[in-house]
């Protein structure tokens, strides 16, 4: 059985189109992280979602013995060594989309791929990077931007498959992992794990 240890409706439909059958079991690990370095706190945050839930299934009994994969993920923006966070209101969400306005930022996503098998357990995490250049944006663009409420719940205050698609210069790297999950690298890396 393969889990996703993740709420987020994007993930869910990127997984979906892998052709995996999967259920979601969602982590209420803490998501504060102790590293520093951008690829370092991804990876972090990913083994806590993915240990947080292979707590939760092993306490409900009969998940050790049995074939289990969890993936479980975290994305975040990074405009040098910055977090780009979501935004806090309209104001952080302009002044935010007004950062990345003419510059490259960098949307990593850590993976951790938790293999439960015959009582064993092994972990693999790995990280994906992708580098964005954003059109440089004028004020009111950003404001209609935000007008269209799509910027408040997402990191770095912008959906790529959505409204801001058109300011989106270049994508240096795999596209569905600024969406929020490296389905090919996911896909490549779970074949890996499962022929070990």
């Amino acid at each position: 059985m393969i889990i996703l240890a993740s709420g987020s409706p994007r993930r869910k439909e990127l997984l979906a189109n892998l052709g995996y059958d999967f259920k979601i079991v969602t982590s209420d690990a803490d998501e504060t992280p102790t590293k520093t370095v951008p690829t370092e706190v991804v990876e972090e945050l990913s083994r806590k979602k993915g240990e947080a839930v292979y707590e939760k299934l092993k306490a409900e009994g009969g998940f050790i013995d049995q074939e289990n994969l969890i993936i479980s993920a975290d994305t975040l923006v990074f405009l040098g060594n910055e977090r780009i966070g979501k935004p806090k209101d309209k104001d952080d969400a302009f002044r935010i989309l007004k950062e990345l306005s003419g510059n490259v930022h960098d949307v990593i996503t850590g993976v951790t791929l938790t293999y439960v098998y015959n009582g064993s357990v092994k972990r693999v995490s790995f990280h994906e990077i992708t580098h964005v250049t954003v059109y440089p944006l004028t004020d009111n663009e950003i404001r209609d931007y935000i007008a269209t409420g799509e910027p408040m719940d997402k990191a770095g205050a912008y959906a790529i498959q959505g409204f801001f698609a058109k300011h989106i210069k270049k994508i240096d790297g795999e596209y569905s992992n600024v969406v929020g999950l490296p389905v090919a690298r996911l896909y490549h890396e779970v074949k890996k794990l499962l022929e070990a």
